[in-house]
């Protein structure tokens, strides 16, 4: 069996869907018609590239919705996103959760600094911020809010200003919207104009959507303690027209306490070929940094390293 380390160049806020880029210029050149059968060893290439591109853009879910949350607990919004306390009131967030991911060289800024909607939250990174999950990264992430974001029926729209992650650039949007019916606290996440770009100068264009439900910590202020269940579908557009589609086969669970999704199953679909990575490989929801990637019916499978 295989092993593959990645480059520490992504990490889904939620975490998902982690992969390698192995791909020279001259294979990239060698797929170039839509029409061709590709093989096995193409689609577990392109398999690795949609899902790093894909984890480019999760990246920043676990920023953004540890953001929001503790916006809204500073605001006295609470777990359930209903007022509690006195919300007539200049709140100062400190951001100490957000902190232990990205360090203490983001500048964040609240508009306005009281509990009144809509605001906006910016973090900014500046040239180059090193965070404590070992991340690089620059630019801004803008973060728009019409509500609480754990209020029913709010939007927080995330929009990504020359912002990069370990030199890959992200661009686009992402919108969250809560879906929840209470008790169940419930958001769709979907990307706007996604595009992705290496310091290689490789690029993709990128969309996808997903769901995303609280199982674990809804009775606490604290983010640390919060458990997700996650369904997906994206696709991803290389240069030459290739398109990798995913979807969840199984759901995908992501602990906020662990860097990596811990259990659930993808499906990669590329022509005629299918491939599965599996989250839960190889310790069946323990936190670690392994998921497989098998083809060929799991005759032939890699292990990937996350990073």
């Amino acid at each position: 069996m295989k092993t593959l380390t990645l480059n520490r160049i992504t990490l889904a806020a939620f975490a998902v869907m982690f992969s390698l880029f192995i791909t020279s210029c001259q294979k990239e050149a060698s797929l170039t018609s839509t029409e061709e059968t590709v093989s096995e060893e193409e689609a577990a290439t392109l398999s690795d590239e949609s899902t790093q591109a894909e984890a480019s853009f999760d990246d920043a879910d676990d920023i953004a919705f540890t953001a929001a949350d503790e916006e809204g607990n500073a605001g006295g919004f609470g777990v359930e996103g209903r007022p509690s306390g006195d919300q007539n009131r200049i709140f100062l967030p400190n951001f100490f959760e957000l902190r232990e991911r990205i360090g203490d060289c983001a500048t964040i800024t609240v508009t306005p600094n009281d509990s009144t909607y809509p605001k906006r939250v910016v973090i900014d990174f500046g040239y180059s911020c090193l965070g404590r999950d070992g991340k690089v990264r620059s630019g801004k992430l803008v973060l728009d809010f019409t509500g609480p974001f754990r209020r029913p029926g709010s939007v927080v729209t995330l929009e990504f200003v020359r912002y990069h992650v370990n030199r890959v650039h992200i661009e686009g949007r992402k919108i969250f919207k809560n879906l929840s019916e209470p008790p169940v606290h419930k958001w769709s996440i979907a990307i706007d104009d996604g595009k992705v770009t290496f310091p290689s100068g490789r690029g993709y264009k990128y969309e996808g959507i997903k769901t995303v439900t609280q199982i674990a910590g809804m009775q606490t202020a604290r983010v640390w303690d919060d458990v997700y269940k996650i369904t997906t579908r994206s696709s991803t557009k290389f240069n030459n027209n290739w398109t990798v589609n995913i979807n969840t086969e199984d759901p995908l669970i992501k602990k906020v306490a662990c860097h990596w999704i811990s259990e659930g199953t993808l499906k990669i679909k590329i022509n005629d070929r299918v491939l599965k990575l599996d989250f839960g490989f190889p310790n069946n929801g323990d936190c670690d940094n392994k998921a497989l990637l098998s083809w060929n019916y799991g005759n032939s499978q890699r292990i990937v390293i996350l990073p």
